[in-house]
């Protein structure tokens, strides 16, 4: 009969931080092998001996296999991190209250013509080219869009591609679903940018 004291199974082997391909690779065929005569088990009993074991603990081979796997554990569990970050965010645009600016129709208009003229007065070639139909609405949209730019502090915490780019279109989607709801003669323009957006 085996002192059981003296080896280790590999339920044991993998408490103590061992995988099963660490274990194939670095320990091989386990050194007591058979049946156990205690009980009836399917599975034949495998011991190693924990002699061995420790002694296999302290090589290089080992080091380098246990860095390898925290280096895969830590990086597991970055993705889940940033995946959680990633579905609070979403939830938060979601659930966030968009509160536009409401304006009378011609102030609106003055704004947008007035922030319109500084866009283009800081681009080349300055403001001074005739604007073409529709302009005015378009300016509209986009200087009400401006206006809430405060919103896009929903998207900090979301860095690289980490679902940046979905949080990003759900934001401007709600945004121009807002701004469509509180100018309906803007309603147009919105939903066509919201396509644009989503093609």
């Amino acid at each position: 009969m085996t002192d059981r004291s003296l080896y280790v199974s590999p339920a044991g082997v993998r408490r103590r931080g061992w995988t099963d391909a660490m274990v194939r690779e670095l320990l091989g065929l386990p050194d007591v092998q058979g049946r156990d005569p205690r009980r009836y088990a399917p599975a034949p009993l495998r011991l190693y001996l924990l002699a061995r074991v420790e002694s296999v603990e302290r090589t290089p081979e080992f080091a380098a296999a246990s860095s390898a796997l925290a280096r895969t554990h830590r990086t597991a569990a970055v993705g889940v991190l940033a995946e959680g970050r990633r579905a609070a965010v979403l939830a938060a645009i979601r659930a966030e209250p968009i509160l536009v600016p409401r304006l009378p129709a011609a102030e609106l208009e003055r704004r947008a013509a007035r922030h319109r003229h500084l866009l283009t007065a800081r681009g080349p070639g300055g403001g001074d080219a005739p604007a073409p139909a529709g302009s005015l609405v378009r300016w509209q949209v986009g200087y009400l869009r401006q206006a809430l730019v405060r919103y896009e502090t929903l998207l900090d915490g979301l860095y690289g591609d980490t679902g940046r780019r979905e949080a990003e279109r759900l934001l401007r989607r709600r945004l121009y679903e807002a701004i469509a709801a509180a100018y309906p003669a803007l309603a147009r323009e919105c939903a066509r940018r919201i396509a644009l957006e989503w093609r």
